[in-house]
């Protein structure tokens, strides 16, 4: 492995280990509270966040996402299309999400796991080559990779500020 490949390793467990911190104890009352009508759960924050590295890295890869074909969208199946990775989200399809603290740690340690097996292989040009040209400047497929850490570190936070703030109300 590269130093690039060690950082971005270490990126994405940084993500699980916040997610583990998460979902450890969390029953699903806490899971699917909402700290007021219009917020998200934490189980649709973790979901979500899985299903858009899933998403992601089944894209730069050229594979198939983790979500069908190892059957987690059968395990959640939830009454959503299976292609759906929670963005845009209305209120009401964010309280669709409601799987247990399990299922959610079982889906992102499987992603997770595809991830870091991705990423290892990954050389410096692949890193540095060019996927997406909408943007301003293009963005390479680093760019793309730590963006996704940078997105699941976000959503994680939410989740974990979610999670401490009933813990000072109950």
């Amino acid at each position: 492995m590269s130093v690039s490949t060690d950082i971005l390793t270490d990126g994405f467990s940084r993500v699980q280990g916040v997610v583990h911190r998460i979902l450890e104890g969390a029953d699903e009352a806490v899971l699917t509270a909402r700290l007021d009508p219009a917020s998200n759960t934490i189980a649709w924050l973790v979901w979500h966040l899985t299903r858009v590295q899933d998403d992601h890295i089944a894209d730069a890869a050229g594979s198939d996402q983790v979500w069908t074909s190892a059957g987690w969208a059968d395990t959640f199946d939830l009454p959503l299309p299976a292609a759906d990775t929670g963005y845009g989200h209305s209120a009401e399809q964010v309280s669709l999400v409601r799987p247990a603290a399990a299922d959610l740690r079982g889906y992102h340690d499987a992603v997770h796991a595809r991830t870091l097996g991705y990423v290892a292989g990954l050389t410096e040009d692949e890193l540095k080559a060019v996927i997406d040209t909408s943007w301003d400047p293009p963005v390479t497929l680093a760019v793309r990779l730590v963006s996704v850490i940078a997105d699941d570190l976000q959503h994680a936070g939410q989740a974990a500020f979610i999670k401490g703030a009933l813990g000072r109300t109950s």
